[in-house]
């Protein structure tokens, strides 16, 4: 799989590419039961024949993985889009995203992923923006591009559009459709210009249309990919702060604008700097903050969940699967609870938890939690 439709690694084969592609795709199976798999059996070819079997464990007997046919189709969709799929262990991959709980394991992505190495900032706001919002959005993004910053953002209306504008080329737009879908279609040019100019990123499959459920998911990203997200203007509902409360959660900078407290739109920014955020007045206040950040957690947070801190496997180790369903509930437990309460292994505990999970029995939560189907 070169340009077009291809990898980025060069230290693994185009069937392990293709194998990983559909291992994701596969029903039940996501970022954290991924890297499970890829642990326990060492390449994505070997985790796929296992599937079967592990989902007859978990109490599913009739388990497929995705067909191959329809990952020959996706990745046909991305090279005609001149896509190409950076996976989690590649050279480039974003090394910030990569230290987010659940982190995505394979990006499909058009433009130059160099811009993701530079020091990202993410800037979201509210898409019903005012006038005067949009305005600074814009002239914050273009100052911090040429200081030096990527900026990074979900090519939503209002505040989105403004910052990616604003910043170009130095910026990197994530979606929560697959790479060939615009949205909003209002967007379609600014996200081709992002595609051509600068660095198009998405985590769904090409053709996958936006739901409200890849919005949370891309958001992740958004504030994953920065070492602070800046909040230009928000109501106190708004999806920009789930942005800001991930990347809080992450141990990144949570930055915001003030507004009047008249203003409604405001009222999220403003709660915010109420619970901690930095206020900040000028893009000189985004750099001096984020200048030299490595990656670290700030210790202002909880140190974040590495997306393969999941305990060692072994070949003959495995916990009984039933023992430990009967241990949840639809509310979700911590793991490590779990591991207490059965008097298991780390890796048996996480390799019964594997298989319900892709018998389709087991729902995981952020902060490593974890419950059963409802």
């Amino acid at each position: 799989m070169s340009e077009g439709g291809g990898t980025t690694t060069t230290s693994i084969s185009q069937e392990e590419a293709f194998a990983r592609i559909r291992l994701l795709r596969s029903a039940n199976i996501g970022p954290v039961s991924y890297a499970q798999l890829l642990r326990r059996f060492g390449n994505a070819i070997a985790a796929l024949e296992a599937l079967p079997d592990l989902a007859r464990r978990g109490a599913k007997r009739d388990y497929r993985p995705a067909a191959r046919s329809r990952i020959e189709n996706e990745v046909a969709a991305a090279r005609e889009e001149r896509a190409r799929y950076v996976f989690h262990d590649s050279s480039d991959y974003p090394a910030l995203l990569g230290k987010m709980e659940g982190a995505p394991p394979i990006l499909t992505v058009r433009g130059d992923m160099a811009l993701a190495a530079k020091p990202c900032v993410a800037m979201v706001g509210a898409r019903n923006a005012s006038a005067a919002a949009v305005k600074l959005a814009r002239d914050f993004a273009r100052e911090l591009g040429q200081g030096g910053f990527t900026v990074v953002s979900g090519l939503a209306r209002g505040i989105d559009g403004a910052c990616h504008e604003g910043a170009m080329p130095h910026t990197i737009g994530v979606i929560a459709s697959g790479i060939d879908i615009a949205y909003p279609p209002q967007h379609a040019k600014l996200q081709e210009q992002i595609a051509s100019d600068a660095l198009l990123i998405a985590e769904e499959p090409p053709g996958t249309q936006p739901r409200g459920q890849h919005f949370p998911k891309r958001n992740r990203i958004i504030a994953g990919l920065a070492g602070g997200t800046l909040v230009v203007e928000a109501a106190t509902k708004s999806g920009s702060l789930i942005t800001a409360r991930l990347a809080g959660e992450a141990g990144r900078e949570v930055m915001a604008i003030p507004g009047s407290p008249l203003e409604a739109r405001s009222q999220g920014c403003n709660h915010l700097i109420r619970e901690g955020a930095v206020l900040v007045q000028s893009a000189d206040d985004v750099m001096e903050l984020l200048s030299g950040y490595d990656g670290s957690p700030l210790s202002s947070f909880h140190e974040p969940v590495s997306p393969t801190d999941y305990g060692d496997f072994s070949e003959d180790e495995a916990a009984n699967g039933a023992d430990i369903a009967d241990l949840l509930t639809t509310a979700p437990v911590a793991v490590d609870e779990l591991i207490r309460q059965s008097g298991e292994s780390a890796g048996a505990v996480q390799m019964a938890l594997l298989e319900l999970e892709i018998a389709g029995n087991l729902v995981r939560h952020a902060g490593g939690r974890v419950s059963l189907a409802g």
